[in-house]
């Protein structure tokens, strides 16, 4: 597990290596080019490149072992990484959106030669963030990777854009350009932020997840009544489950066989923790609902 999330640290350190590097680039390259949708991706990647780091921090803090301060360890720390990179990533597509918009009106020639180079670059340069982040399973390496992943679309984009430029005499392309990628940028992001606000809320982080385990611990032999059904995530990846089950159970042995018998249940589950307490029937009260 500590294993995971070092890779999972050394990944997102290539990434922000990697982004924070060719944002100087851009800026320079947007510059000279005279091109705001550079300039725009530009500010953007430095964006990037500010909630990129701040997630390798905060991933790194994440392999800590548990203490008596966090007793589930400091996994949720890259969860929280993954809603700084997201809140930065709608903050700088509302910077992207208010100069971009104004430029449809008055649209600018930009240097279509630059441009084309520097397309290819960002294509060759985030291609290979990409793969660096390839078969990350934690939150955090799912937004970053997912949006490194559009900017290579992106590239591609202005790629194709400043090729259309250098034939055809219409600068506004680049400012349209802009307004629609960042709009793509801002669905998916937003839908990222709200799964990773959901599992700050500790809301179940699969669908479906509490009644396939709801069934599952219903067919366990013996088992008489579920309530207290608890399952929230600590990261994404790791995620928890309470349960409090009652049984006719006569003697310890039977205790015993079926206690193991209910994890047996949940494992193809793979809960990073489990927790699972059996009640006599008669411990049972009108208070406690059973589970439905």
């Amino acid at each position: 597990m500590t294993h995971n999330h070092s890779n999972s640290s050394n990944k997102i350190g290539w990434a922000f290596l990697l982004n924070f590097s060719f944002t100087i680039i851009e800026f320079i390259g947007g510059w000279l080019t005279n091109s705001t949708a550079i300039m725009a991706d530009a500010v953007h990647d430095l964006g990037d490149s500010v909630s990129i780091g701040s997630a390798w921090c905060l991933n790194k803090l994440g392999e800590r072992e548990a203490d008596e301060n966090f007793t589930y360890g400091y996994k949720r720390l890259s969860l929280l990484g993954a809603f700084i990179n997201g809140a930065v990533l709608i903050l700088g597509s509302i910077w992207v959106l208010s100069e971009a918009i104004p430029r449809v009106l008055d649209p600018v020639v930009p240097n279509t030669e630059g441009m084309i180079l520097l397309a290819i670059l960002g294509v060759a340069v985030n291609g290979f963030a990409v793969y660096k982040l390839q078969g990350g399973n934690t939150l955090n390496e799912r937004v970053l990777n997912w949006h490194l992943l559009e900017d290579v679309l992106g590239w591609v984009a202005v790629l194709i854009i400043a090729i259309v430029m250098q034939f055809v005499d219409w600068p506004i392309l680049d400012p349209l350009l802009s307004i629609g990628f960042t709009l793509f940028i801002l669905f998916n992001v937003i839908r990222n932020l709200l799964a990773t606000l959901k599992l700050f809320l500790q809301g179940v982080p699969e669908k479906n997840l509490y009644k396939q385990v709801l069934d599952e611990l219903r067919s366990v032999d013996r088992v008489e009544y579920i309530h207290d059904l608890k399952i929230w995530s600590l990261d994404g990846e790791h995620n928890v489950i309470t349960i409090r089950v009652g049984s006719a159970l006569k003697t310890v042995e039977e205790y015993k066989l079926l206690k193991l018998d209910i994890y047996d249940s949940l494992a193809m589950f793979d809960f990073s923790y489990s927790t699972v307490e059996i009640e006599f029937t008669d411990e049972h009260s009108a208070v406690n609902e059973e589970v439905r």
